[in-house]
């Protein structure tokens, strides 16, 4: 495997890792503010974010590759109101978008077709991330300033189930 390809991915499962700590604060905040719904739906991202950078772990695993790990930063978004949280993660979607992309760039020129293929489950979960994210957005923008329609919302979002990727390495 090209060093550099090597090397960005070891950096994305930091990343990767950031990312569910970050939605695991999300979902605290949620917690606190007694919006179980929204909490259930930061856990179950917090867990699928994990299972990304162990999805990279076993991917460089087996390809022979040695994987480092590096500290994870404490999440710094400011968590303000019931809004906050929802756009951080929409920017933060999208940062991680564009780190897979780089990736993806760097396979592509170093002609790792392995690694692309490899990571063509990534660019495709990316569009549905930021599109979630865009969604909670929107939803909260016309629910969240009224109490009934804000509980339906919650109790929406309490109904979702983590499910593990099916990425077969």
């Amino acid at each position: 495997m090209d060093k550099n390809v090597s090397r960005l991915l070891n950096s994305q499962i930091n990343k990767e890792f950031y990312s569910s700590y970050l939605y695991f604060e999300f979902a605290n905040y949620y917690q606190e503010a007694g919006l179980d719904g929204f909490y259930n739906w930061y856990y179950v991202q917090a867990q699928e974010e994990m299972d990304h950078a162990l999805l990279m772990v076993k991917y460089l695993q087996n390809n022979g590759e040695k994987v480092t790990f590096d500290a994870i930063a404490k999440p710094s978004a400011a968590l303000t109101d019931n809004m906050a949280p929802l756009k951080a993660a929409f920017e933060h979607e999208k940062y991680i978008t564009g780190e897979i992309n780089e990736i993806y760039a760097a396979a592509n020129a170093a002609k790792d077709f392995r690694t692309m293929q490899f990571l063509d489950w990534f660019v495709k979960e990316q569009g549905e991330e930021e599109k979630n994210a865009s969604d909670l957005i929107r939803k909260m923008e016309l629910f969240g300033s009224d109490a009934r329609s804000l509980y339906l919302l919650d109790s929406e979002l309490k109904t979702r189930v983590y499910a593990a990727p099916s990425l077969v390495l």
